[in-house]
């Protein structure tokens, strides 16, 4: 049983981040309002603590990293359906308030070519940054082998960021260092970029004004730090991050580093000031944690994780951000993850495993947020 455990969350994340699944939602949708006439659960019973409701938006392929625009009317999210005819992942953008049908390709304002991660909302809604290997080959990068009961993923070193309008035309190339530059995001003022790069040797977390200038570098302990996002006010960044220990774990990141890949079934959720300073571990737990994000008080951190079982299920948890109170948010048996909350607080939009009929599909649900 748990060899099967660890195959099917290896084939849960491999979706997540290659989006290579072919089956489909089985369940009947009504596409103007997202609801499931069928199929399995959109809102379990232990989540109207804090959901008043829960709506889906997409139905079928691997749809993922959903993120808000400023005035919380669209979402720019990554995702590869093979019914669009997209070998890998590329950046789309939708109306936050109205589902998708199943066999319509939604707007896509990445290039087209290459493979793309961690797309963003830049101030005014009218720009959206995000990573992408298109420059150095626009076909597809090669995917790393997991072998049995273990899971790497790829850290290109061909990821540059980008800055495109919403037709698709790259206007701004905002990083140019040899290695890897991605997982950007914004600071809700608008005036700063969080992003992860490998320049130094090791993938630390770098911040840069929102034209790409002044560059700075936050954290330097040795390990993965990545996943950023910035609190309410500006003032503070939260992130996942693995700490390798032993000689025997430090060989091993460093081994893997050098071949672009790292392992992400060990992290735990940090927070550090904007400026440098302050750099605190928030969880303890075990296992992977990871896709954080503040609530909207500042006072709290939503994320995604398997400590109880190691395996899955992938849940979403909130946490204090002096790393008490944890509380289970969500119940899918499967997966869920990549938390945001919209700009005004009321909504939450998430991915999940959930209502996809039995497949791997990974779908985009938003949830009215009671608190």
């Amino acid at each position: 049983m748990k060899i099967i455990s660890k195959i099917i969350l290896v084939l849960i994340l491999m979706g997540l981040t290659q989006a290579c699944f072919l089956n489909r939602t089985q369940g009947k949708h009504d596409a103007s309002t997202g609801e499931t006439k069928i199929g399995n659960k959109i809102l379990y019973e232990q989540e109207k603590k804090h959901f008043k409701s829960v709506k889906q938006l997409t139905f079928g392929g691997d749809n993922a990293e959903a993120y808000w625009s400023f005035d919380d009317k669209k979402l720019v999210f990554q995702a590869r359906n093979p019914k669009w005819n997209v070998p890998c992942d590329q950046i789309f953008i939708m109306d936050a308030d109205k589902p998708l049908d199943s066999t319509t390709m939604p707007k896509m304002v990445s290039t087209g070519k290459g493979r793309t991660t961690c797309s963003y909302f830049l101030p005014g809604d009218t720009l959206v940054l995000y990573a992408s290997t298109h420059e150095a080959d626009p076909a597809c990068p090669p995917v790393p082998e997991n072998k049995p009961g273990t899971y790497v993923w790829p850290v290109y070193s061909t990821y540059d960021i980008y800055v495109a309008d919403l037709d698709g035309n790259i206007v701004k190339k905002l990083t140019d260092e040899p290695g890897y530059d991605a997982e950007a995001t914004v600071s809700p003022q608008g005036d700063k970029i969080v992003f992860t790069s490998d320049r130094s040797g090791d993938l630390e977390l770098y911040v840069m004004d929102i034209d790409g200038s002044n560059v700075r570098q936050l954290t330097s302990d040795l390990g993965y730090d990545g996943g950023a996002f910035f609190s309410p006010d500006g003032k503070q960044i939260v992130f996942r991050a693995s700490r390798p220990k032993t000689p025997e774990e430090i060989k091993k990141y460093k081994d893997l580093l050098a071949q672009h890949l790292v392992e992400p079934s060990d992290m735990e959720i940090f927070v550090i000031n904007t400026d440098g300073t302050g750099l605190r571990q928030v969880t303890d737990l075990g296992g992977a944690n990871w896709a954080p994000f503040f609530h909207p008080s500042g006072k709290k951190i939503i994320f995604s994780s398997n400590h109880k079982t190691k395996t899955i299920p992938f849940n979403l948890y909130m946490i204090n951000v002096d790393g008490t109170g944890l509380e289970q948010i969500t119940f899918d048996p499967i997966f869920d993850a990549f938390p945001m909350f919209s700009y005004d607080g009321k909504k939450l939009v998430f991915g999940s495993n959930r209502n996809n009929g039995g497949t791997h599909d990974t779908n985009l649900f938003v949830a009215e947020w009671k608190d």
